[in-house]
């Protein structure tokens, strides 16, 4: 007689080893950049393919660990496999066994766009909370240009990492593209982000370096943007002249910057002061680590009504909310006001901006030309903004983003 199997198990369910946890001290999004190009030739693609299983075993694949995806490049760039196929090392090494050479050229720059583009999707299976690090392998050099497509993705967030294995030649330097390609690609020119191999036949010796880097998430500085890597304090004019209707009007332009930024605790962090002759902290940096929690606290602010003190707005706000900042955050302060102040923001300004506050001044209606140049980082053209009624202030929010970036993305990168 036929032994009777219920339906669940002769379903196969997966061995429960197939989902590894991986190991926990290296929580990075990880995408390899192979060379498929035909310069290659087969032997030294499968030492590449051998290197890549090699990287994957030691690394420690896993969901609560790091997660590894590959892209082949040649003429064209193709995902192989993406951050979720495959959740542990062992899977993971033999599906890399088994990828076909592509052939083309080595077209690095068309690549690097590509994974920026696409490669770190949530539909892929980027984590948002770990690190996007991209290693590419080349051999010899690139044939296109990777200067741009390099700055685009270490915009996005991502750290370039470079192997490069047997450089040109002095009778091959005049075909290199970018004899410097790899300091115009990495995000930190200090030889972190950068390992050349002399031969393929060496490619061995690099695993444990290479993954030791890539796991160094403390030193994985280029995940850090624009959006995800500031202290932003508003510093709010809650005098008698605002009125109701207005101060709920800045609350929404309060409330439309912010949700423009990646917020938590490791991430950007949003603080609020509301002043008159007086000042009260609405909330530090601490307080909330979510945007949904932002937002609503700043529905919450209630409007004080009285004088316009705002120099000694900008020292209480120096004081409750950028001195507790993080050292690896960039201080932003975001000051609103509708009149002149009734004290000198000058001496106050000139401290925090020497303390490293970035600070951007916003006045409407009845606020003072000279007084908002004060207040604001140079250049005032950058950081000052005057709009003649409340209604108009939704104007200024994707300008003042962008220019909070463009500064951001213009900071020296060696």
């Amino acid at each position: 007689m036929m032994p009777c199997f219920s339906s669940k198990e002769e379903l196969n369910p997966k061995p429960l080893e197939s989902i590894s946890q991986g190991n926990p001290n290296c929580k990075v999004d990880l995408s390899f950049l192979m060379d498929g190009s035909w310069s290659i030739g087969k032997r030294r693609f499968q030492l590449q393919k051998q290197f890549l299983g090699n990287v994957a075993q030691a690394l420690g694949i896993g969901s609560a660990g790091p997660l590894m995806g590959i892209v082949q490049y040649g003429d064209d760039p193709s995902t192989e496999f993406n951050l979720k196929t495959y959740t542990n090392s062992k899977d993971l090494r033999n599906a890399i066994e088994k990828i076909p050479q592509k052939g083309g050229l080595s077209n690095v720059g068309k690549a690097l766009s590509f994974v920026n583009k696409n490669f770190f999707s949530d539909a892929n299976g980027n984590r948002g909370g770990a690190p996007n690090v991209v290693v590419v392998m080349v051999d010899g050099w690139p044939t296109d240009q990777v200067e741009e497509a390099s700055r685009l993705a270490r915009e996005s967030g991502i750290n370039i990492f470079f192997v490069t294995i047997e450089a040109a030649a002095e009778s091959e330097q005049q075909n290199v593209i970018e004899p410097n390609f790899v300091d115009k690609a990495v995000c930190r020119t200090n030889g972190f982000y950068s390992i050349n191999v002399p031969s393929w036949f060496s490619l061995h010796k690099v695993v444990q370096p290479l993954v030791k880097r890539v796991c160094d998430s403390e030193r994985l500085v280029c995940s850090k943007t624009c959006l995800n890597s500031a202290d932003i304090g508003f510093v709010i004019d809650g005098s008698s002249s605002v009125g109701t209707n207005n101060f709920r009007t800045v609350l929404q332009f309060v409330a439309n910057i912010s949700k423009e930024f990646e917020i938590s605790d490791t991430d950007t962090r949003i603080g609020a002061v509301q002043y008159t002759y007086e000042q009260r902290l609405e909330f530090s940096f601490d307080k909330y680590s979510s945007k949904q929690d932002v937002l609503s606290a700043i529905k919450r602010i209630s409007y004080w009504s009285g004088g316009t003190s705002t120099g000694a707005a900008i020292s209480y706000a120096s004081e409750q909310l950028f001195s507790k900042s993080k050292p690896n955050k960039r201080k932003i302060m975001i000051l609103i006001t509708d009149g002149r102040s009734y004290d000198d923001v000058r001496v106050p300004a000139m401290t925090a901006h020497q303390n490293g506050v970035i600070a951007y001044s916003v006045g409407v209606a009845w606020a003072a030309q000279d007084e908002l140049e004060a207040i604001a980082t140079d250049p005032d053209t950058e950081h000052s903004f005057f709009v003649d009624e409340f209604d108009n202030l939704y104007r200024f929010v994707n300008q003042l983003i962008q220019n909070i970036c463009t500064e951001f993305n213009s900071q020296p990168r060696n």
